[in-house]
């Protein structure tokens, strides 16, 4: 019978709990920002991430990779997840005028109504979740951090 020693298997390394860290509290952040999303709104978590994307997109559409990319979801799931979007009258598929292989997603009317009634409930929570808990300074420097960890993560 062997035993692993700390130096082998280092769960204790200041990088495994930072990483562990980061991991919780997306995990937790996301999970009670979908729970709050559903009561409040109907509206699931990636629904509404989806959403949130395509408003800030030009002219309000993106092509299938790139909701995948900005939401880091698989282009299959992706694809299920819009499936869903556009059943329940949220976005509609456009063809790219440039690119008869690409399908654009825009944001219907009543998504874009739907998105304000679910920023109204995601304006709550960040008050209640970050900005009740962190100082301005304290917020400022986490967007830094982020960042910063986020652009070095992104595939080349």
């Amino acid at each position: 019978m062997s035993t692993t020693t700390t130096s082998a298997c280092p769960s204790g390394d200041e990088r495994v709990v930072l990483f562990g860290l980061l991991l919780e509290t997306n995990a937790r952040l996301s999970k009670s920002l979908g729970v709050e999303l559903e009561a409040a709104c109907d509206l699931p978590l990636a629904w509404f991430e989806v959403l949130l994307q395509l408003r800030k997109a030009p002219e309000g559409r993106l092509k299938m990779n790139q909701i995948a990319d900005a939401i880091v979801h698989s282009t299959g799931g992706t694809t299920r997840l819009i499936d869903r979007l556009e059943s329940a009258g949220y976005v509609t598929r456009q063809l790219c005028p440039s690119d008869r292989r690409a399908i654009f997603v825009a944001i219907s009317n009543q998504g874009n109504q739907k998105l304000d009634e679910a920023l109204n409930v995601h304006l709550d929570y960040l008050e209640d979740n970050l900005a009740n808990r962190l100082s301005d300074h304290e917020r400022a420097t986490l967007a830094i951090l982020l960042k910063k960890l986020n652009s070095s993560a992104r595939p080349s």
